[in-house]
């Protein structure tokens, strides 16, 4: 079976890739890129606040703005990558990523770096949408299960990754530079990228300019901002009543929006496609198990440089036997059976319990936390490919920018409620990470079961469709 798929019926003809790995390790490079700078600045926020002189409230900014701009501009970016050009939108988006970098590094105020990062934030949106998107139009069968696979690597080896850069880099102080270079490093990374996409990734089809639905965009842009400033803001904060008020209000501005999208003739989502049964319990089982492991590199990091004394840099090379788990998940994921995401979370939350009730450290979590980046990789990648298999490619984009919002807010809730939960339980930090490490184990249980209500509403689905439609998806992705 060719690697490169066939538009839907009706779509626009777009060139195939000449040279689909090189393209394939384009996109992905620059999705490593964006989840290396969600994280690097946790590390590099006590060197920020010793030269800038930030307040709390401009270096929370520093550290979340990124994840606010990105998050909430996610979707609008993958629809226009489906209005104006894949290839467009990823290189524009890599153009100002680039550009945002150069300025976060070159910032002579806390201002001038949180006007930058929210930038980069916005520049990763334009950006990413457009990997899963081109995943999805340009591989089939077992070609689109594995380039699954290699983006759930790119996804956690680059939040893993920005923590171990950038404790390295600012503990080598590079000319002097202090926390710039965890900036600076990205721009000749950048300059190479947009030069190699350039050539690499295929043009876009001819005959593209749909309108873009701005009213929707407004206000799936303001649910998601009611949502993510209270979550990313209200920890620290303590949790005011502004933030609930704002938590509360996200619910009717969302209704608002999907009674926006059911009406108009070219909506942001086609919600009929995108909210069936096999879609929205596996972006539940999605959300849930990627919560658990962005929430525990933020707990990991407490307890182990706080509650043990271990470093900053321990604490992120710590989770390199995960995200190498992680990555024998990916080629292993065209010969899964159907039910491994299943048994990938029941392992991961076994995992989660095992460390908790364990309290383990040294050698004993780095294996402990190699099954779980393997149990999570059994999970990941092949839900992907239940996904895209089960929406058509004129949805790519769509599915694209609710896949990755759904990524981004389950970190950032999964972040506030076990961030909370571990900061406010008494008896010191074993006791605190126990109670957490049992909490990401009954998350990941809550996974496996929305895992399983995906997989017989997939198979509902596939049953009452044509055996045409039946041997598509079988081709496409065996899950």
């Amino acid at each position: 079976m060719s690697s490169v798929s066939a538009p839907a019926m009706g779509e626009p003809r777009a060139p195939g890739p000449r040279r689909p790995g090189l393209m394939l390790a384009v996109l992905l490079a620059g999705q490593f890129m964006v989840n290396v700078d969600i994280a690097v600045v946790n590390v590099a926020g006590p060197s920020v606040r010793q030269d800038l002189r930030p307040s709390g409230g401009a270096l929370e900014l520093v550290v979340s703005g990124y994840t606010l701009a990105y998050a909430v501009l996610l979707v609008t970016g993958a629809r226009l990558g489906q209005a104006r050009g894949h290839r467009r939108m990823f290189l524009l988006g890599l153009g100002a990523f680039t550009a945002a970098s150069l300025a976060c590094g070159l910032a002579p105020s806390t201002g001038a770096l949180v006007a930058a990062r929210l930038a980069q934030g916005a520049a990763g949106a334009l950006m990413v949408p457009q990997v899963l998107s081109g995943i999805q139009l340009h591989f089939t069968g077992p070609a689109r299960a594995r380039a699954q696979g290699l983006l759930a690597v790119a996804l956690s080896g680059g939040a893993v990754a920005g923590q171990v850069l950038g404790g390295v880099l600012v503990s080598a102080d590079v000319g002097g530079l202090g926390w710039r270079p965890v900036f600076l490093v990205n721009v000749p990374a950048g300059i190479v990228l947009l030069a190699a996409g350039a050539r690499l990734l295929p043009a876009d089809a001819p005959g593209r300019g749909a309108r873009l639905d701005l009213g929707g965009a407004a206000l799936l842009s303001a649910a998601a901002l009611l949502a993510v400033v209270p979550l990313l803001f209200g920890r620290e904060a303590g949790w005011p009543p502004w933030t609930w008020a704002s938590l509360a209000a996200c619910v009717p501005v969302a209704a608002l929006f999907v009674r926006r999208q059911r009406r108009v003739e070219s909506p942001l989502l086609a919600l009929g496609v995108l909210g069936r049964p096999v879609v929205a319990w596996t972006l539940g089982a999605l959300g849930a198990a990627t919560g658990t492991f962005y929430a525990m590199m933020f707990v990991l990091a407490l307890y182990l440089q706080d509650g043990l004394g271990r470093s900053a840099l321990f604490s992120g090379l710590v989770l390199v036997p995960w995200v190498a788990a992680f990555g024998i998940a990916g080629p292993l994921v065209p010969r899964l059976p159907a039910r491994a995401p299943i048994a990938g979370y029941l392992l991961l939350a076994s995992v989660y319990a095992t460390a908790g009730l364990t309290r383990a450290d040294g050698a004993a979590l780095a294996a402990l936390l190699g099954f779980g980046g393997l149990g999570l990789g059994l999970g990941f990648a092949p839900q992907l490919g239940r996904l895209t298999a089960h929406v058509p490619d004129r949805h790519a984009a769509g599915l694209s920018g609710l896949v990755n919002m759904n990524f981004q807010l389950a970190g950032v809730a999964g972040v506030a409620v076990f961030g909370t939960l571990y900061l406010g339980v008494p008896g010191g930090h074993g006791t605190a990470f126990t109670a957490v490490m049992l909490g990401f184990g009954g998350t990941a249980l809550a996974a496996a079961a929305a895992s399983f209500a995906g997989h017989r509403a997939a198979r509902r689905e596939d049953q009452g469709s044509s055996p045409a439609r039946r041997a598509a998806v079988t081709a496409s992705n065996r899950v």
